[in-house]
Parts: structure tokens; sequence; C-alpha cells
């Protein structure tokens, strides 16, 4: 099996919140091959800065949690790729496709792109604009 984890999982999971749970059992649930962009990586990052300034956890803890999450990439746990020309592509499309009924933002329309072009079979997300674009183009959710 081959799941694209976006960056509401990876934090959930690195850093204690109301996902936590969901996402530590998705992760022992299931032997899969985990992806994850270079982009989604960035917006782990900002997501714990942002945790730091809204006084959610302290340096330390998101300095921890992301050392973490980089062990744990290098140790083949995600498999981290770049954004291709082919990804970019995909979610123009999807845009030209969704945004007008959905609302889709450009975020979700790139990791959804991604996730398709790497021809994963899951989606691991808790972000629930990105899950009702998964949704409507049949990706399976966690």
């Amino acid at each position: 099996m081959k799941v694209y984890a976006d960056p509401s999982f990876i934090v959930s999971l690195y850093s204690p919140d109301a996902n936590s749970a969901a996402a530590a059992h998705t992760m022992q649930a299931a032997s899969a091959d985990r992806f994850v962009t270079t982009f989604g990586e960035l917006e782990v990052i900002n997501a714990m800065g942002l945790r730091i300034f809204r006084k959610e956890v302290s340096p330390a803890q998101a300095r921890s949690s992301l050392l973490e999450f980089e062990k744990d990439s290098r140790d083949g746990i995600f498999q981290v790729r770049g954004l291709t020309d082919s990804v970019l592509e995909r979610a123009r499309q999807l845009s030209r496709q969704t945004t007008a009924k959905l609302g889709t933002r450009t975020a979700d329309l790139l990791h959804v792109a991604a996730a398709l072009e790497l021809g994963v079979d899951c989606l691991y997300s808790f972000d629930h604009h990105q899950r009702k674009l998964a949704q409507t183009l049949r990706l399976k959710l966690n």
C-alpha cells in the first residue's frame, strides 16, 4: 500500500493535539510506503513555528517534534519527494475542475495532486478541505 501523508497528519503525529491518538493509531494499523513532499515538509516546519507563536507548544517541544520527524524521514518511515512539473500541472487541472465548486485552496490542490501523481492508495489528512477534494476524486482517506 502507498500513502500520502499531508502536514495536518504529520503535525498531529509528532506534536500533541486533538488528532494525535488517531494519527498514531493510523500509523500502527497499516504497513505502507508513506510519502510526503518537500512542500509538505515546509508546511510542517511552519506549523510548528505557528504552534510556538500561539503558545501551544514550547520552542523545545517544537524542536523535538521536528527532529523526530526528520529522523523518521531519514530512516525511511516517510519518503520525501519534490514537487515535480507533473504535480504542478495536475494541480492546475484540479483547480480548473474543482475550485469554483469546492472553494479549493492552493495548498490542498498541491497535496492532492502530489498524492495522485505518486499513485498512492490513500491520503492521510485531518484537513477538512483537503479531505473533501480527495473524496471528490475518490481517493481513500485515513
